[in-house]
């Protein structure tokens, strides 16, 4: 059996996972037999039987698949894995819990059951609350970006406005003046939730782009009504704050599959029946591997440094 025989059924999952996470209703079989091409066998039982072992295999991981009703009656199935029983839930600490951590991280001496969960929590090799702040041990005062998680979880806490250097994913820096709400950990990234005071509207500013410390400039206000924080980050591992976006346009035969494969995305039109979809962006690189996928069905509008990426990548291939 070669390699890439075992990687099959891995991959035909992968993309049954997929589908089945992403899609807006549930889809029957041969829905998913028509998208995946893991289950076009020419013998339609053969594919059925297959499909039946992958679902009881998915199961068994306990991925939360599921056969449910399609219309109200009840006369059609289609299967679906709802994103609030697969998603862990985002983790949030206080100022005083992350202080807490810290401590018992960098307490020093034998380690102890709690210092090890402390350490693993925190940073540990299969990412921890803090992954995203690499660059050095995480003891108060030796790293610039854990005490700014602990700044800005201070300032969020006592509701105070802050003023802060900022740098786009475009490269864009500036200054932002902030009213802090609130901590979000999401895809390797803490981010600042709060009122931008040069847009009056809600937005999340990834800490990894603090570009100074934090100065407080003066009382903030309180989060408007129904506020929550998670909101305003976007989930997926392309996905960033509302700043961050690039704009695709997907060919007829792929556009529903393709819009709904990013999290976040949301068609914006059409134009010469091409669906063009506004998709977040924080990793430029690992979107331009995610649209490459679709190979000539997908065209990066904008921005242009990430369409210079996929040429970049799709003539590498060529070569």
């Amino acid at each position: 059996m070669t390699g890439e025989e075992r990687m099959e059924p891995l991959e035909r999952l992968l993309n049954l996972v997929g589908l089945l996470l992403e899609t807006p209703t549930p889809l029957t079989f041969d829905q998913i037999r028509d998208t995946l091409d893991g289950y076009r066998a020419d013998n339609v039982d053969s594919a059925k039987r297959m499909f039946e072992r992958d679902k009881d295999q998915l199961r068994e991981f306990g991925i939360p698949l599921q056969l449910v009703d399609i219309d109200a009656w009840g006369t059609e199935q289609g299967y679906i894995i709802p994103k609030d029983e697969y998603y862990l839930p985002d983790i949030a600490f206080t100022p005083e819990e992350l202080g807490a951590l810290l401590v018992a991280a960098q307490s020093g001496g034998e380690d102890t059951r709690a210092e090890q969960a402390a350490r693993k929590l925190l940073y540990g090799a299969d990412g921890g609350v803090l992954a995203g702040l690499a660059g050095g041990p995480l003891a108060s005062g030796s790293d610039a970006r854990s005490a700014l998680v602990l700044d800005c979880a201070d300032s969020a806490q006592r509701r105070r406005r802050v003023s802060f250097g900022y740098r786009t994913s475009q490269g864009q820096e500036g200054r932002r003046v902030v009213e802090a709400f609130a901590m979000v950990f999401r895809g390797g990234h803490w981010y600042l939730v709060g009122r931008d005071a040069d847009r009056d509207d809600v937005r999340a500013f990834r800490l990894s782009r603090f570009t100074s410390d934090l100065d407080d400039v003066g009382e903030g206000s309180e989060p408007p009504e129904g506020f929550r924080a998670a909101d305003h980050v976007r989930a997926g591992p392309w996905a960033a704050a509302a700043e961050d976006h690039a704009e695709i346009a997907f060919s007829p035969k792929v556009a529903w599959w393709a819009v709904a494969s990013f999290a976040g995305a949301r068609e914006v039109g059409v134009d010469e029946g091409w669906i063009v979809a506004d998709v977040p962006m924080a990793d430029r690189r690992l979107l331009a591997s995610l649209v490459l996928q679709f190979g000539p069905d997908a065209v990066v509008r904008t921005p242009s440094a990430l369409r210079d990426e996929v040429i970049r990548r799709a003539e590498a291939l060529d070569g």
